[in-house]
């Protein structure tokens, strides 16, 4: 079986819920494509599969590396070929399912990333400057390469400094080169109007608060996993960990949270665009999963 369905869209929209669904309807195994989800112990902020719901259907890529360990989109990409290979040889059928847009892209798309070596120093650098003036360092990528900085959030440093980095010897929206993988794909993305979305994260910020994101980052940082790592840059932890420092309030803390949820998602969207042809898109508020169960099975059959 050569084929894969791509579950996308922006975060809090109900891509786990579907895949699930879905995965058990058409035999399926998932694969996780959430940046954040590959970290063991980040569990609540990253909004991850509970052990119940990862026990209906196999899923692959989560809980895959420790907090403070490096991981590229490389990595992710092989490990990705690697599960989905796995799946289709045992005849059933790989479900893509995240919001992290370079990774879907890079399996989708087979991309080749630049081989550019880190350069610890000029990355050392970038990093200073960026602790005293962050936004300087987008504004350079803007000049740089457009291209590669709209599709890059600005407070996201670390991707930042890796595309100046790899731009001092070729634009990094140019380096990187497309190798068609040996399967096709139907890409289903889920959207809704970004007012509703808007609320329906901000109820899920303060579940998550609820259930326990104070405790679970208080307990990463008694692990020694500082606020620091790229990790840790993961929407939530840095805001909840400034607030067990005494740096802010619990309602800054989640005030941030909230708002910072919505910008991601407006990022989102520059990375599934609604008028790619691509996507086939569902509008939650006005198609039902059944719908969407349809349209799989047609384009499978």
């Amino acid at each position: 079986m050569n084929k894969l369905i791509a579950i996308v869209g922006p975060t809090g929209i109900g891509k786990t819920r579907l895949g699930i669904q879905l995965a058990k309807k058409f035999n399926g195994e998932i694969v996780n494509a959430d940046s954040r989800q590959i970290y063991r112990f980040m569990d609540i902020g990253t909004a991850k599969p509970t052990k119940e719901e990862q026990s209906l259907v196999p899923h692959h890529l989560i809980d895959i590396i420790n907090p403070d360990k490096e991981f590229s989109l490389v990595a992710y990409q092989q490990l990705a070929y690697k599960a989905i290979s796995d799946i289709q040889e045992r005849g059933k059928l790989p479900f893509l399912v995240g919001g992290t847009g370079q990774y879907i892209w890079a399996v989708l798309e087979g991309w080749t990333v630049p081989k550019v070596p880190p350069d610890p120093e000029y990355r050392k650098k970038l990093e200073q400057r960026a602790e005293v003036d962050a936004d300087s360092l987008y504004k350079e990528l803007l000049i740089l390469d457009p291209a590669a900085a709209e599709k890059i959030d600005p407070h996201n440093v670390r991707r930042v400094v890796r595309a100046l980095e790899v731009g001092r010897n070729k634009p990094f929206s140019q380096a990187i080169g497309k190798n068609p993988p040996p399967f096709s794909y139907f890409i289903i993305g889920l959207t809704m109007s970004r007012k509703d979305l808007y609320r329906q994260v901000d109820a899920r910020v303060d579940e998550m608060v609820k259930k326990g994101f104070v405790d679970e980052v208080k307990q990463l940082i008694e692990m020694g996993y500082n606020l620091s790592l790229p990790s840790m840059s993961s929407i939530g932890y840095r805001e909840i960990g400034k607030y067990l420092q005494g740096e802010m309030t619990l309602d800054e803390a989640i005030y941030k949270v909230k708002t910072g949820t919505h910008r991601f998602i407006r990022h989102q969207y520059t990375w599934f665009k609604l008028k790619d042809p691509r996507i086939r898109w569902f509008d939650v508020c006005e198609s039902n999963e059944a719908e969407i169960e349809k349209a799989t099975r047609k384009w499978l059959d």
